[in-house]
């Protein structure tokens, strides 16, 4: 039995959104933040040395960090699906966009939101470096969006599941107006139509408000 260890409000839900498009059986297992500090519960943090979530258990095996788990989800059970293969004209595409997600786009996002509770003067030139390059990384996504409907270009991938976290859950960390992004705004609201992921936040965060505006 696939087990999917989930923390509400974290980048797990990548990993249940994935199981509910690929249609696998699995158990899903809840786990909820501390109240105080806001960080995963100890029968969570016991589960892996990383002490985050996510995780799975696959048989023996017992798997963390979200892209590796996708990576893994999608060979084993995948036959194909959610990935462009390197004969597929977008596959440098998406596989930059694979990369990108959580190679720069959501460690930028981590860094201003940690930026942002020190509350530095405006004029601080660190902050406002880093404030511009996360402007620049919506800049980015913006334009690509502008041009095709998925990030590796006509086809919904495991590219867009890895990049929706940032795009939407993370800004109740990091609020991020994307009101100046209408290809963005657009593109939340086409793949909060698809079904998997519907049932994937209701299973994962229920009554969670998602920020798709």
């Amino acid at each position: 039995m696939l087990t999917v260890h989930h923390l509400g409000k974290s980048q797990s839900e990548r990993i249940v959104w994935l199981c509910e498009e690929l249609g696998l059986k699995y158990e899903l297992k809840h786990y909820v933040r501390d109240p105080v500090t806001a960080l995963a519960p100890p029968e969570l943090v016991a589960l892996h040395p990383l002490g985050t979530a996510p995780v799975i258990s696959d048989g023996n095996l017992l798997l963390a960090e979200s892209g590796a788990i996708m990576e893994y989800l999608i060979a084993r059970y995948g036959n194909g699906r959610l990935t462009l293969g390197p004969d597929h004209p977008d596959y440098v595409h998406y596989l930059f966009w694979w990369h990108y997600a959580n190679g720069n786009f959501q460690p930028n996002m981590g860094r201003n939101m940690f930026m942002r509770r020190l509350n530095l003067p405006d004029d601080n030139p660190i902050a406002a470096r880093l404030n511009g390059r996360l402007v620049g990384a919506f800049a980015l996504i913006e334009k690509r969006l502008g041009d095709v409907p998925f990030l590796a270009g006509e086809n919904f991938t495991a590219a867009d599941i890895m990049t929706f976290f940032s795009l939407t859950t993370m800004r109740y960390f990091m609020p991020f107006d994307l009101r100046p992004y209408p290809s963005i705004l657009a593109y939340l609201q086409r793949i909060a139509g698809r079904e998997p992921y519907q049932r994937a936040m209701q299973k994962g965060d229920p009554g969670m408000p998602l920020l798709l505006t």
